[in-house]
């Protein structure tokens, strides 16, 4: 036939069995009668081919092929085609489609570009739109869009399942643009009676991955108009597209939510746009929604992975724990997902030793199990145990990856580890061929700089082969500040002024710096600076959970409820403190304030109101966990201590950078952390 040559290079089917006879039976080897030998197997293989397949039927050689593919053998598939087209040429028609997507499937260039020519030489193409689909699909998944361009350009009027394919293939590729254009040609080229379901979902996936938030607003006016407004799989979709624009399109992403026909795909998507943007309250509070609506819907590890999330963001422990005690009822805890899900619940909850007890009952764990675990360590300062769990997890055979090497590194500056984190981030390229990327370079600067060793940190910058961030910079800054190093300081700033100079934080440090340094005159110009450019901080605050609900506390709120009697508990447990040895540092806040009124601008920190709301309202003996947005100032790093001293009680803060634990008047940290982080302009 013609084109049979051309399969020549494409997999034998199945092997042939050799002459030789049989061995002779030998009683001594009875056990291994039950394993059968290579021979044996192929033999039974080509047999139970044969009687699945009828030779003689086009559609039983093209149901082979699909079989194949589907199982996840595409090698065999393609091979089988090969036998087909040899064996009946009628074949063909009916099996190139699956055989395109097999050569798809195994991302074989060489095997598809032997199908296309098939396909030219037989007339399959381009006239058979089953074929030209596959041959898009097959193009699009060996990465090669712009020869799927050439070949659906040969198409001469592609019906809307071919538009379809050569639009998803361009979403794939990240080519959105290109995709949303075939897309509006589709509608403009007809009516929108021709966007069926698949075709909105590629639309809308498309639509995702623009800045132009209102290519998504204009997708949602055509689907209202062809009436796909209540299909689930189409609104999902664009749900997801809408949560990519932040809190505002969120807010539109809700009302969606709220007028459509919701499945369980549905309640899963919102709440994990919540988790992910941070909105935990409303991510928590959707989820106990759910749970009551009834009509079938029931919560899976989708949703379950979701809220954990969400209250790994806000810290809210004992709305975790309940959600993990559903967990143990699902049967879900051996789980690999749901269970890191907890694992970093835990973690970021300030439970470390809980987060071990979950990580050690996933059942097979992957390496973003082992990864979470190690920076659950290694968040808590305890970076040695997080290179324990990081050589338990090589001695399982898994091979450390680009994420791996970030908790590594982090684990070794949260706890300073600087001769371990030299070590790893040299193996990491050495042994395991890993090139460094931003976030790596991040965790070594941050490490070398709070080590002292600055010059070190600065000449890594200036090696690297990536771009350096804000972050690079910033981790430089702030070691410049513990080590007050005013000429590298003012060279970082400037770096960070080109990235971002609507920081705040960036003019907090460097005025601190100069404050450190008594050149009160470069203060004022900070100060100019900040007011000039309008920059605004963000207020900080610190929140605690109690009984399920989330308190948020502000410097010298008094919307509290309870606001009269924090204060009053506040003073007296500043005098049993100051009985005990605590002297305000009064050199976290503004300069031009007297003594006295320096020592008032202390006590009403946002996490002073916390702890004291915290010490009045829960069980004694209980450990005590606030969040708080923004760094711990060193006055409060100290209070803390003498707080668990005297109350005899366990804290722990979570801060923007890492975990505190305040336990009998010491810090996990070592005071290692510990550093001023107020604005002094």
């Amino acid at each position: 036939m013609a084109g049979a040559s051309v399969m020549t290079s494409l997999p034998n089917p199945l092997p042939t069995p050799p002459a030789h006879p049989a061995p002779a039976f030998n009683p001594q080897r009875q056990r291994e009668r039950s394993v059968p030998s290579p021979t044996t197997t192929a033999s039974s293989l080509r047999a139970l081919f044969l009687r699945a397949v009828d030779p003689s039927r086009p559609a039983s050689w093209s149901a082979a092929v699909a079989d194949l593919l589907s199982s996840g053998d595409a090698v065999a598939a393609l091979a089988t085609f090969a036998a087909a087209v040899r064996a009946n040429p009628a074949a063909l028609r009916p099996a190139l489609p699956p055989a395109l997507r097999a050569a798809a499937a195994a991302r074989s260039l060489a095997a598809g570009r032997q199908l296309h020519l098939l396909a030219l030489r037989s007339g399959l193409f381009p006239s058979d739109p089953y074929s030209a689909s596959a041959l898009l699909h097959m193009y699009h998944h060996c990465s090669r869009p712009m020869d799927a361009r050439r070949a659906f350009d040969e198409i001469p009027d592609p019906n809307p399942v071919i538009v379809t394919a050569m639009a998803s293939g361009y979403v794939r590729n990240n080519l959105v643009y290109h995709s949303l254009e075939l897309f509006r040609a589709m509608i403009a080229s007809d009516s929108a009676s021709v966007v069926d379901e698949a075709a909105a979902l590629v639309a809308f996936s498309a639509s995702a991955r623009v800045p132009d938030r209102g290519v998504t607003a204009s997708l949602h006016a055509l689907i209202a108009k062809i009436g796909f407004e209540r299909n689930a799989g189409v609104v999902n979709t664009m749900l997801d597209s809408y949560a990519k624009g932040g809190s505002r399109d969120l807010e539109v992403a809700r009302k969606v939510f709220d007028t459509m026909e919701r499945d369980v795909v549905s309640w899963n998507s919102m709440i994990a746009l919540y988790a992910q943007n941070g909105m935990s309250a409303e991510a928590i509070g959707l989820y106990s929604k759910m749970l009551n609506v009834g009509g079938g819907i029931k919560c899976n590890a989708v949703a379950l992975s979701a809220v954990l999330l969400a209250c790994a963001h806000a810290g809210a422990i004992q709305t975790g724990k309940r959600i993990h005690n559903q967990v143990v009822r699902m049967g879900l805890e051996e789980n690999v997902y749901v269970g890191t899900s907890i694992v970093d619940m835990y973690s970021k909850c300030g439970r470390v030793e809980m987060a071990s007890r979950a990580f050690r009952k996933i059942k097979e764990k992957n390496i973003l199990s082992w990864s979470a675990m190690i920076t659950g360590y290694g968040m808590h300062g305890r970076g040695q145990e997080a290179l324990e769990i990081f050589t338990e997890m090589k001695r399982s055979g898994l091979r450390p990856n680009y994420i791996t090497f970030i908790s590594v590194l982090a684990a070794c500056s949260h706890a300073g580890l600087l001769d371990e984190g030299r070590y790893w981030y040299n193996a990491m390229k050495q042994e395991f061929g890993i090139e460094a990327g931003v976030e790596h370079y991040g965790c070594m600067v941050d490490l070398l700089g709070r080590a002292g060793c600055l010059d070190e940190a600065y000449s890594l910058i200036k090696e690297m082969k990536v771009k350096p961030d804000a972050a690079i910079w910033g981790a430089l800054l702030s070691a410049c500040r513990i080590h007050k190093n005013v000429e590298l300081a003012e060279m970082s700033v400037k770096r960070l002024f080109e990235l971002d100079a609507s920081n705040s934080g960036y003019y907090v440090l460097l005025s601190n710096i100069y404050a450190e340094a008594g050149m009160w005159k470069d203060v004022e110009r900070i100060r100019l600076l900040v007011k000039t450019r309008r920059i605004e901080k963000p207020p900080g605050y610190s929140s605690f959970e109690l009984k399920g609900k989330i308190y948020l506390f502000y410097v010298g709120d008094k919307s509290h409820p309870q606001h009269i009697e924090i204060y009053s508990y506040l003073e007296k447990l500043l005098e049993r403190m100051q009985e005990a040895g605590y002297v305000p540092n009064t050199g976290s806040v503004l300069h031009d304030l007297d003594e006295e009124e320096k020592e008032s601008a202390l006590r009403i920190h946002s996490e002073k109101l916390a702890v004291a709301f915290a010490l009045m309202n829960s069980v004694p003996r209980s450990v005590i966990h606030i969040i708080k947005n923004l760094r711990v100032c060193s006055d409060c790093h100290t209070a803390m201590k003498f707080i668990t001293k005297i109350t005899e009680r366990e804290i722990i803060i979570r801060d923007l950078q890492r975990f505190h634990h305040f336990k009998d008047g010491l810090c996990s940290c070592r005071d290692y952390w510990s550093v001023n982080s107020k604005l002094i302009i």
